[in-house]
């Protein structure tokens, strides 16, 4: 068998999925980011002789078979489009798309290509999500009518180590991320144990910025949003997508009409299962709490994978679908991804409108593309230099003071020297 070619773009989170690449059989050919460290890096380990690029449409021209695009969070669609127009294959990390037009051209690309699109969400495949989806999968918790989960991720706000790693520009989209935007990882896991997909979103945020001596350029006052979606099959789930507050967790609950199943915060790879007496499965406590292991074929390589083993599935199950000529199935397919970007984006205004119920499209729908071809506002500032075109946080006028700029300058100063 051939070995699948694939390029990265994007080489700081990029490099950790490529590994999961080599790990499955495929071959690294092409590299393409803007800063030499990162290609050094990248070359030191992959291959000295392998190709880079900084510009996206020359890296194209490179003989290849897929792309991971790890680039920046909020510009992944103009690029997918790219590479679906040329019958590449792609793996886009984090939301799909990061406005709404985009999502309307992303789908409309895809249905033109011959090309397998996967959105690379990496937690629905880690031990305990996918634990739990063979927990609801059993039948024995009845109709799932409720679901929760928190992607929360507090950060030290004082350490400006921090801020030069993850917000090395004072442009950096994650200095510009709403409370709703990065959600993937808190409803990527729910719609993929339950099969339901958000209809209706509603959403309000908890306005808690850093404190005044943190080193910061964040114009996102927010710590947390609170979204609920209502779903096509009557249930409800409540999610918080990146989060800041006490202690780090990232955790999922089952409610069903029989019985519930959740992973238990703070215990490690816990999982527990309950039941009312008169629903209790024969042979089963009411009250189950247990560690689950792995029952799979790489399950050595899976337990070296970053995110659980959620990376090593991810991009199993990505060239699977390009080997096997198939689409992913749902929440990794391209209608799925542009849900949840779409409850991403909607649920974000809902933040700005007093907690406003907004209908999730559908851009399986010529009709319900209509409606967001022409939408482009945007929290993030563009590559091409345009700013912003919509409030990133709850209370518009918030921006960081003087202080907390100074030490930010300091923080990142020796960046790109």
């Amino acid at each position: 068998m051939e070995k699948i070619r694939v390029g990265v773009f994007g080489l700081s989170r990029g490099v950790y999925i490529a590994r999961e690449f080599v790990h499955n059989g495929a071959e690294i050919v092409a590299f393409c980011d803007l800063y030499d460290d990162r290609i050094a890096a990248a070359r030191a380990e992959f291959g000295e002789n392998i190709p880079a690029y900084k510009d996206f449409d020359r890296f194209l021209e490179h003989p290849m078979d897929a792309v991971i695009l790890t680039n920046n969070f909020s510009d992944h669609a103009p690029y997918a489009v790219k590479c679906l127009a040329k019958n590449i294959h792609v793996l886009s990390e984090c939301i799909s798309n990061g406005t709404m037009a985009e999502g309307v051209e992303l789908v409309r690309a895809f249905e033109k290509s011959k090309a397998v699109y996967m959105m690379a969400e990496n937690y629905p495949q880690s031990l305990l999500n996918t634990e739990l989806k063979r927990v609801a999968d059993g039948g024995t918790l009845g109709k799932i009518v409720f679901a929760e989960s928190e992607y929360n991720h507090p950060l030290p706000e004082l350490d400006p180590g921090i801020v030069r790693m993850l917000m090395f520009t004072p442009k950096h989209w994650r200095n510009f991320l709403p409370k709703t935007y990065y959600i993937t990882h808190s409803l990527g896991p729910v719609m993929y144990m339950t099969g339901a997909t958000p209809k209706k979103v509603s959403a309000f945020a908890v306005f808690d910025p850093v404190a005044e001596n943190a080193p910061s350029a964040s114009y996102v006052g927010d710590r947390l949003a609170n979204i609920t979606t209502q779903n096509d099959d009557g249930s409800v789930f409540r999610v918080t997508a990146f989060s800041q507050f006490g202690g780090h967790n990232s955790t999922v609950r089952l409610c069903g009409t029989k019985g519930q199943a959740e992973s238990l915060r703070g215990q490690g790879d816990k999982v527990l299962v309950r039941y009312n007496d008169w629903d209790l499965p024969e042979n089963t406590e009411n009250n189950r709490v247990y560690t689950p292991e792995w029952n799979d074929k790489d399950a050595e390589l899976i337990k070296k994978s970053e995110h659980g083993g959620g990376d090593f599935k991810t991009v199993r199950l990505f060239l699977e679908c390009i080997r096997e000529k198939k689409q992913p199935p749902m929440p990794f397919d391209v209608y799925s991804s542009t849900v949840m970007s779409s409850v991403a984006i909607l649920g974000h205004r809902s933040v700005l409108n007093g907690g406003k119920v907004y209908d999730i499209p559908d851009f399986r729908n010529e009709a319900d593309r209509a409606l967001y071809e022409n939408d482009d506002l945007t929290p993030f500032w563009r590559e091409d230099g345009r700013a912003p075109t919509v409030p990133c946080c709850s209370h518009p006028d918030y921006k960081p003071s003087e202080k907390q700029l100074k030490l930010y300058a300091e923080a990142i100063k020796d960046n790109f020297k």
